[in-house]
This record gives structure tokens, sequence and C-alpha cells, in this order.
């Protein structure tokens, strides 16, 4: 699915639409009207963690904690990456991180990603990277205040305007081609043909200003009657400067013409004092010295109040503009906010298309319920008969660990690049006859080409999760390094996904309940920060998710009942695991290497077992998810094939005990 052809080696902002034909469009669709965009002006940088932590302070820590672990902040920032504009990353952020959402927020989201990513298959979305948003924001600012623009923010705000402009045409055309792309666009297609496009305005600023953001000389008659004055003392008095340093033949070649703060003077490097009388500027030793000649001075002085003549005809013209705009304001603000967020909103369907995510069918467990509610008998028999349809609680089939995907690409790239240099220097030498250890040089190469094929055959192994509506426990065993976390985060990360408008990196169909929190305990950095056993901390953050967690909860435990004794670990670990199933979470997944834990599915129905599978022949992981096996005890085996004695083995086994053994063997 993810091999090397399929993803961009350059940047984020270049990526590749294979295997996005398969994106699902049937899903519950919500329109939203975007009469009143969200306000991005003004607003504070929140682009860390902490800020973040701000920005949802009454949060509990737990909450935050799990996101931590689980870590949801690089996941942001690689998201925000793909936005073009400051702001539109800024935002992208604190979408990802507002965690009061509701299901039907959630919806939106993925409807808004769904449209964007059909926007970029048809070829109608645009590169945001090309707006100014800093410059346009600083204009809008002065426009409020009543002061003049400068001429770089008022063609920040024409080239804004007339991106929107492109943005609504390739829309239209779209539309014009086929009325279905209306739909397809929904609900991106309307923000955008709402859009109120001065078209006035972007003609009035290119009728003042130049593409460098000066004012034309023809933007006033003030302006280029000023200009032309100031033009013309300069001429007049580079002349004079000239007739004076020809003056001083003998010091011609220490003398040239130099403009010391608008003031024309000469810089004379010679020790010898010029032949003309002068005010000294400035000198140094080595530098040599300024004067002014004092013919001059009447000159630089009408040059200086012509200058003051043309900042005031510029900013009399780009007051214009500045009243210009207060009449659109609000159009302007509406049309900059709606930017920022098609920007946001691109940010997310970018990143789902480069990684090649698949649209999740998100869904609200509650909604099972709320059929009975259903006026018409025969929509009910209709919508209990797709219900009954979907026998998968949450149903990931090959889902990526995302940090562990773009860790794999950035590893790639690097080695991509590393060949590139070697192979651009070997050109190098071959072309000047400079190749010395032609032999180590080629070798080098090899060594280069080899690595490129590894990276691109080994990619991360993805899992297949299969989790049926009637489990409510899953529990996880298998050997250290096995891949039990990498599940565990895989899983909470799809859900804060889905749950934020994103693809997950999954194959299609993927199906995931909306959670409301997602709730981890994993790692022992928790119980260090605070000074606690990896035990006590483990215990502690268990309690605060037991207490927080409810019927749509998410919660993920990492080696359950571990950093104690192993008896009363196990016991522990069994009573809490029963705890969630009877009136816990929505879904609890737990990793452990307690053997008692997996007798659990046999005594209660909520419970199912799953096992990372070993490679016995080659002593080693594959990664790979078993499902409703518990998982075997590895360890004697491993000794035997490792030439341990079989008088040790044989007690070992003996003392492992039969009820292990079955549990093992239970099918």
């Amino acid at each position: 699915m993810f091999s090397s052809s399929h993803f961009p080696i350059t940047s984020p902002g270049i990526y590749t639409t294979a295997g996005a034909g398969a994106i699902r469009t049937t899903t519950r669709f919500i329109i939203v009207r975007y009469n009143t965009p969200q306000n991005f002006l003004n607003r504070p940088l929140a682009a860390s963690v902490s800020g973040n932590r701000s920005v949802n302070a009454d949060q509990p820590s737990v909450v935050l904690d799990s996101l931590r672990v689980l870590q949801w902040d690089k996941l942001c920032d690689s998201v925000a990456s793909f936005a073009g504009t400051s702001l539109g990353r800024q935002a992208t952020k604190e979408q990802l991180w507002n965690l009061d959402k509701a299901y039907e927020d959630s919806v939106r989201l993925l409807e808004e990603t769904k449209a964007a990513v059909e926007m970029n298959k048809y070829g109608a979305m645009m590169d945001f990277t090309g707006i100014d948003v800093a410059m346009v924001e600083t204009g809008i600012i002065r426009a409020r205040k009543g002061v003049p623009v400068t001429g770089s923010e008022a063609m920040a705000l024409s080239g804004l305007l007339k991106f929107a402009e492109a943005l609504q045409v390739n829309v239209k055309a779209a539309i014009k081609a086929d009325s279905d792309w209306f739909m397809r666009f929904m609900p991106l297609s309307e923000l955008v043909m709402e859009l109120v496009i001065c078209q006035p305005l972007i003609k009035f600023i290119e009728q003042l200003v130049d593409e460098d953001g000066s004012v034309k000389d023809s933007a006033s008659s003030t302006l280029r009657n000023a200009r032309e004055q100031v033009r013309y003392l300069e001429r007049k008095l580079y002349q004079l400067m000239e007739s004076m340093i020809r003056s001083g033949s003998d010091e011609i070649a220490t003398m040239e013409i130099f403009n010391n703060d608008g003031r024309w003077c000469i810089n004379s490097r010679a020790d010898v004092p010029p032949t003309f009388e002068g005010l000294l500027l400035a000198s140094g030793s080595g530098a040599g010295s300024l004067i002014e000649p004092l013919s001059a001075v009447p000159l630089n002085d009408e040059l200086q109040r012509a200058r003051q003549l043309v900042a005031k005809a510029e900013e009399e013209v780009l007051l214009r503009i500045t009243k210009k705009m207060q009449m659109e304001l609000n159009d302007i603000e509406n049309l900059f906010n709606s930017m920022i967020q098609m920007d946001t909103i691109n940010a997310r369907a970018r990143y789902s298309l480069s990684f090649e995510g698949a649209w999740p069918e998100l869904y609200l467990p509650q909604d099972i319920d709320s059929i009975k509610a259903d006026t018409s008998a025969e929509d009910k028999i209709s919508s209990l008969s797709q219900l009954n349809q979907k026998k998968w609680n949450l149903y990931l089939p090959k889902a990526y660990h995302p940090l562990l995907l773009q860790q794999h690409r950035h590893n790639l790239e690097r080695a991509m690049k590393d060949l590139r240099i070697a192979n651009a220097e070997m050109r190098r030498k071959q072309q000047d006859g400079s190749a010395k250890g032609k032999k180590e040089k080629n070798l080098n190469i090899s060594s280069l080409e080899m690595r490129v094929a590894k990276l691109k055959q080994e990619l991360p192994i993805p899992f297949d999760i299969y989790i049926a509506q009637n489990t409510r426990v899953l529990v996880i065993t298998g050997p250290n390094t096995g891949g039990k976390t990498i599940c565990l985060k895989t899983v909470g990360l799809a859900a804060m996904m889905a749950k934020s408008g994103l693809y997950i990196l999954a194959s299609e169909p993927a199906r995931i309940p909306w959670f409301d929190f997602v709730l981890a305990d994993i790692g022992d950095e928790q119980s260090l920060s605070q000074s606690l056993s990896t035990f006590s901390g483990h215990l502690k953050q268990i309690s605060e998710i037991r207490s927080l967690s409810t019927s749509l909860s998410l919660v993920l435990l990492d080696e359950v009942g571990a950093g104690t004794n192993p008896l009363e670990g196990a016991a522990l670990g069994m009573s809490l695991l029963e705890s969630f199933a009877d009136a816990g979470a929505l879904l609890t997944i737990a990793t452990t290497h307690h053997g008692e834990l997996k007798a659990l599915k046999y005594r209660n129905g909520a419970f199912e077992n799953a096992c990372m599978e070993f490679d016995e022949v080659n002593l080693k992981p594959t990664y790979r998810i078993l499902w409703g096996v518990p998982g075997r005890s590895n360890a004697i085996n491993i000794a035997e094939r490792l030439g341990l004695p079989v008088e040790i083995l044989d007690n070992a086994r003996d003392l492992y005990g039969a009820a292990s053994a079955e549990i093992n063997e239970c099918r």
C-alpha cells in the first residue's frame, strides 16, 4: 500500500493520490453554512503542547497526559506542516487540539476533509503558500484604525482577493462541467461560492500600487510632481559633487560621492584636507571623512523637503486605499477568515492524501438506541438491517502507526538524498579527472543503494484490528518488543484522528466509534515525574481513568498489573478489567504478561483474547496480531533452541504448571 512510488520524497507540499480513488463517499451527510467564519485575526500563537494545554485548561490532566503518551502533539505538528500559511498552521494545531468536540462536530470535520480531498483530486484546490497572511492581517488592522496601509499590505490584500477569485472560478468550472461536483465538494463548494470578492478594490489597488508595493507615479499628480522634483535635485547634487571632485584633480582617486541618510556628500579617504569648504559629518581611521560641501547644503535641504512632500503624497494615496477598504471591511475580514479556514481544512486533506489515508466510517454507538424513536416502521426495519450488517465495533484493516510511517518516510528521503549527493560527487570527480579511490567511492554508492532498496522493502508492518460489537475488553499478550504497545498507540491515534476530521492510515473499509475520551496508561514517565514507584504511578493513572471513563470512552492499558508481586498484580489486573467490562468504558484494550488474564474470556463474554505472533523458527516477533488466541509462553521454547540442558527445560515446564499450559492451548 505504501510503496516508495506512492508518496512524496521532497516535501509535505507535494503528494500523490495513488489509491485515493477507493475513498468511500457513503456516510451521514451534514450541510453546514459558513455565514460567520471563525475569526483568525489578532490571535495569539498556540503552537506548543503547553500552549494547547492552556487552550484545554478545563480538561482533566489525565486526558492531556493520555494524549502526551500517544504523541498526539507530534501528529498535530505533522498535519499542520501541510498548511500553506502561518495562520493556517496555527489554526490547524488549535483545531486538532480542541478536545470539546461533539459527534456532529467530528462528522462535519470529516465532511470538510472529504470535500477538500475531492477538490484536490479534481484539481480545483489551490496552493495557499502564495497568501501573505501577515501582510493582509496588518493591513486589515490598519484599516480598522483608519490609518494608511503600506503598499506591500495593499498588494498582499489584492493577492488574497485574486486567490479567492481563482478558487471560486475553479469550483464554478467544475460545477459547470458536471453539476454533481457541487455536492461532492460540499460543504466547501458552498463556502467558496458565497465568498464576496470586491473586484473594484482589486482594480483600485493595482491602479495605485506596483507589484513591489511602491506607489505608482500615476497615483496622483502631486506625487508625480514631488518625485520629479526629487529626481531633479538629486541630478543637480550629483553633478555638483562630480564637478567638485574633478576640480581637485590631485585628490580625485581618493574621493567618491556618497549618500549619508539622504544627504549627498563626498567621502574623502585621503589624509590631505579637501580643497573645498564643507561640514564634517563623520570621520574614522581607515574609513575616511564624510564631508557635505557648503555649496550643497541648500540643495540637500531642498531635497529633504521634496522627499517629505513625496512621503506625504504617498500617504495620501495609501489613505485612499484604506478608506476604500473600510467600505468593504466586513467582507474582507470574512474572506480572510474563510481562506485560513480553507487552508486548515486543506492541510487535513493533503496529509490524508499524502499518506493514502482511508475515510473512516465514524459512528455513534448510541445511534443503535435511537432507531427505536423512528416514526416509520419501514425505516426501523431498514436501519436495523444496516446495523446488523455492522458486526464490528472497531474495524481497522492494515492500520499503520502514523508516526512510524512518517519516520520511515523521513529515513527514506534522507537515504535517497545521500545517494543523490554521492552520485553527483562521483560525476563531478569523473568530469574534472580528479577521481581517486574510485573503488572506495563505488563501494560507498553501492552501500547507499542497498540502504535505499532495504528501506523501500521494509515498510512498517500494519495491524489488522477487528473487534466485535459484543467485545468490551480486549486482552493482548505477546513477547516484549513484539508490537503490543505500538498496537495500543495505533488504535488511540486512529480514534483521535477520526474524531478530529482526519482520514486514518488504514485500508478501506475502516469503521470506528466516536469516543468522548481516549484515556491511556502507557509507560513509566508519569510515575517517574511524580516521584512515584512504577506500580503506584500506574495505579494512580488507572484510578483517574476509571473515574473519568464513560460508556463512550476508549481506554488503553499497557502491561496492566505489572510492577508488583505477579500473583497480586494478576488478581488486581483481572479485577480492574472486569470493572471496565461491567460498568466502564465502551472499549478497553489491555496488554499483559499475566497468563491469568487470558482466562477472563472463558468466563465473561465481554472479553476477547489476541496475541502478537512470534516466529519460533527465527526466534523473533512478526508484529502481526492473532485474534481469539491467547499468547503462548515462548521463553522455554527459546531456551530450548538456544541449547539449554533438557533437564532444566523439563523442570521449567513442570513448574510452569498445567493450568497455564491449558490456557495456551485454547483455540
